[in-house]
Parts: C-alpha cells; sequence; structure tokens
C-alpha cells in the first residue's frame, strides 16, 4: 500500500486545535522518547504549517539461520499461531562437573534426586492452567562447534524428569521436580565411584547433557538462565547421619543452543520456503522470535513524498506501526526493533567503513552522515545510536521518530533505502535469540506521519 493524502495549509487558530488533537491521539511526552507526538507550539506557526501521512508497504522474510550458541538463556516452547503455524522450541545443553570438589564416598546413601530450572521468563497463553516441560538425556554430544537455530540433537524419548508448573502472574521461578530413580541411582552410584569422572570429558562421555522441552499444546515458552540454579542436585546420607548433604551438578559454563522447527503448513506464511526471500502473505503480517521471520519494509513512499516538496523545515516525522493485532494478555510482543537498510536483494547493507558495520536508520537528533578517513560523507554505522522502535503496551504501537533520517535523505546526504525489521536493540541485544515473542498487524497500520513549515 502506498498512498498518501494530500497536503493541506493550516491557518494558525486551526492549527492550535490540530496540535492539541493530535498530542492527545499521539499520547506523546517530550521526556520519553517512547512515547512519540507532534511537539510544536501554535505560536510559532507564521508560515503555514502542513501534516501529511501515509503508509508503507511491508512483506514477511524468514531470515537466514542464525547463531544460538551459548545465548545465555534456553529457550523451550511449543505455540500455535493461525498465521505463524506451530512453532517449537527445544533446548540442548552441557553441565559442568567440577571433578577437584570432593563427591560423596563410596557408602553413601541416596535419598533423592532433584531437577531444577531457574525460569527468568514466561509467555504464552492461559498461564492460569498448567504448562509442561521435560528433560531428556542427549544421546550424542554437543560439540564445540557453532549451532543455529534449525540445528537439533538426538535425546531419549522418555524423559528422566519432567513437571507440570501453573505460572499465573509469576515469571520469574525456580522448578524444582523430582528425578525419574533408576537414572538418579544409576548416576549416583558412578558419581561416588572414585574411579569415575576423572574428567570432565570422561563425564560428559557418560552424560553427554540434555535436552528440554514444552509439552504440545500449551502454547507457552519459557527462557531458562544457566548457572547454579539450573541444575541436577543429589541428596544423600551417611549411616548415622540425621540430616542429608546436597551434591549438585550445575550448568555452568556449559555449552549451550537452542534449537526451532516450524510447520507452517495451513497458515498465510505457508508459502515462505525460502530464507532470504520476500513474500507477500496478504494484508496481515507479522514477526516471530525463535523462529527468525522478520518484515521488509518497502520505503519508496518516502520518495514519492519528498519529489512534492520544495523549500520546506521538517518540524517532526514518525512513524508508528500499530495498533498490532489483539493477542493474549501474557503472550508479550517483540518489545523493540531497530532498522537495517536493505537492498533489492534482501542483503543487508554495510558500511563503507573500515569496520564494515550493518547500517541502521539512525536516531533524531544524531548524525546521520560522517566523514571517512578520506573525507567523504558516509552513512553514520554506529549501531549504539540507532533508531529504535519501543512498543508502548498502553498504545498497542511501535513508534519512533525519523525526522533527521528524512531530512537526510530530502538534503541529499543520504539515499533511501528499504528497511528490515530486525528484533535487536543497542541495550537489550538481540531477542531473536532468547525468546518466541511475536507480533501481527495489518500493512496499513504502518504508518508516517509528516509535519512541516514552508519557507516564504
Amino acid at each position: 500500500m502506498k498512498s498518501y493524502t494530500a497536503s493541506t495549509p493550516v491557518s494558525p487558530v486551526k492549527w492550535a486545535l490540530m496540535a492539541l488533537i493530535s498530542l492527545i491521539f499521539l499520547n506523546s511526552s517530550c521526556s520519553d522518547p517512547s512515547r512519540i507526538g507532534i511537539e510544536l507550539s501554535p505560536d510559532n506557526n507564521q508560515i503555514g504549517v502542513f501534516y501529511r501521512e501515509f503508509a508503507l508497504d511491508a512483506q514477511m522474510i524468514l531470515l537466514d539461520s542464525f547463531n544460538t550458541t551459548n545465548s545465555t538463556i534456553l529457550l523451550a516452547g511449543h505455540e500455535q499461531d493461525d498465521l505463524f503455524g506451530v512453532t517449537e522450541a527445544t533446548a540442548f545443553s552441557r553441565m559442568f562437573l567440577d571433578v577437584t570438589e570432593d563427591r560423596p564416598r563410596n557408602d553413601a546413601i541416596l535419598d533423592s534426586t532433584f531437577f531444577s530450572l531457574d525460569v527468568v521468563s514466561v509467555n504464552g497463553s492461559n498461564l492460569d492452567q498448567p504448562k509442561k516441560y521435560s528433560v531428556h538425556q542427549l544421546t550424542e554430544p554437543i560439540l564445540d562447534t557453532l549451532y543455529y537455530n534449525f540445528d537439533r540433537l538426538d535425546y531419549q524419548t522418555t524423559p528422566f524428569a519432567e513437571v507440570e508448573a501453573t505460572f499465573g502472574e509469576v515469571k520469574d521461578t525456580t522448578l524444582v521436580f523430582p528425578v525419574d530413580e533408576t537414572f538418579a541411582g544409576d548416576f549416583f552410584v558412578r558419581l561416588r565411584n572414585s574411579r569415575e569422572f576423572q574428567t570432565l570429558f570422561e563425564f560428559r562421555d557418560y552424560f553427554p547433557g540434555f535436552a528440554l522441552q514444552a509439552r504440545e499444546g500449551d502454547n507457552t515458552s519459557i527462557g531458562v538462565a544457566l548457572g547454579g540454579n539450573t541444575s541436577l542436585t543429589f541428596y544423600f546420607h551417611y549411616a548415622g547421619d540425621t540430616t542429608a548433604t546436597a551434591f549438585s551438578i550445575t550448568t555452568f559454563s556449559s555449552r549451550s543452543f537452542n534449537g526451532v522447527k516450524s510447520d507452517r503448513s495451513g497458515t498465510p506464511s505457508q508459502v515462505i520456503v525460502d530464507r532470504g526471500k520476500t513474500y507477500d502473505v496478504g494484508p496481515i503480517v507479522g514477526m516471530k522470535s525463535g523462529l527468525a521471520m522478520a518484515l521488509k519494509v518497502d520505503t519508496s513512499p518516502i520518495d514519492a513524498f519528498l519529489d512534492t516538496l520544495s523549500g520546506v523545515t521538517f518540524n517532526q516525522i514518525n512513524l508508528n506501526i500499530g495498533p498490532i493485532e489483539a493477542q493474549d494478555e501474557d503472550n508479550n510482543p517483540i518489545s523493540a526493533m531497530v532498522m537495517k537498510f536493505i537492498d533489492s536483494e534482501n542483503r543487508i547493507l554495510l558500511s563503507s567503513l573500515p569496520a564494515k558495520n550493518e547500517l541502521h536508520v539512525q536516531g533524531d537528533g544524531q548524525p546521520q552522515v560522517i566523514e571517512d578517513e578520506n573525507g567523504n560523507m558516509v552513512p553514520n554505522n554506529f549501531f549504539a545510536s540507532a533508531a529504535v522502535l519501543q512498543y508502548d503496551s498502553e498504545n498497542k504501537e511501535y513508534r519512533t521518530r525519523i525526522t533527521s533520517h528524512v531530512n537526510a535523505i530530502f538534503r541529499g546526504q543520504l539515499q533511501r533505502q528499504d528497511w528490515l525489521l530486525f528484533a535487536e536493540t543497542p541495550t537489550q541485544g538481540i531477542e531473536f535469540r532468547r525468546s518466541m515473542r511475536q507480533y501481527k498487524i495489518n500493512k496499513d497500520k504502518i504508518k508516517v506521519q509528516v509535519i512541516y513549515s514552508r519557507t516564504r
């Protein structure tokens, strides 16, 4: 959709009313960059102020597979959606045994064994209903190599531990659940035998690691932190003891990755087959983390709009995406995005500077171009100053300002490029790697709002 409204001059009196209505409609605050509004004083309107709004079209794109090795968060979930189909995330991790630590003696008596998960995030539907997670022993090792979101390892069909949990409003907790007695008994006998597990490699030969899975149909995903609270703990005693002693094998310093499977059959997104290629799936488009389903935004209407202008000053330009389509209260959408420059072949553009950084739309008030070593002006390649589309949960919109960016295009400092919306920020990192969050939106709700003045 590439339409834009006609330009209309506004009198000072009418502008005051329009500015007030716009401020209320956009619910902005100068001190909060996530709440973008129109900040013009009617008293300054001495030369005529104009308002234009136009839509940007978007297509869906399945990004190239990305590295999920050691992403710090184990991701387990099983979700079903009418646009994205069935998405399943399974976490794979080694465990760490400190072979220098004193282990249980040969006469130790096992009391009980528990597996614990340090849950740091919960996202999904019907969280007042129990969700089930199972832990399975790997049947092949995790190698010292890179693993990507499409990778998987084989594991035993029968879990050695499983738990049902009702999260409700609790989004961070430690789940502690019993381990299968046969599995625990064999493990403990080997653990207390001083001739076994002399090195970490011997331990991994016996126990390569585990896979963490969510139950089909639960429509929920969890993020689990690695470390001391995600562990396998044996409680034991010696003859004559009145209290039990604990020995834990943790996930400290443990190699891990998250694998994601997707079945989009029967949905509009089933036409998306090839990675890196854009697809028109109809009026409703969306993004999903973990799966790395993203949006490419056609920015050509910006050129069409700028071609109609001369002798203008841009007061404020907003990019608003939303409101997004309704989703369950506990199914939180992607929290924020940046806009990467992308070419007609869907390749992310890189800086001509030696660093070869990816190019992003820069934030308002930031330099849009910088000088290279030869004195040429080139696009700013600093990710730390990139514009961020922040989600406003009250209005269910993503918002940012692109005044400086569009002004640089208008002045001929930048060439307009299409954008890849990417779930990442300079402060929060890449959300694609650590969640299954998503959102859907009608394409006609991707809007550019422009306030500008004509010079005399």
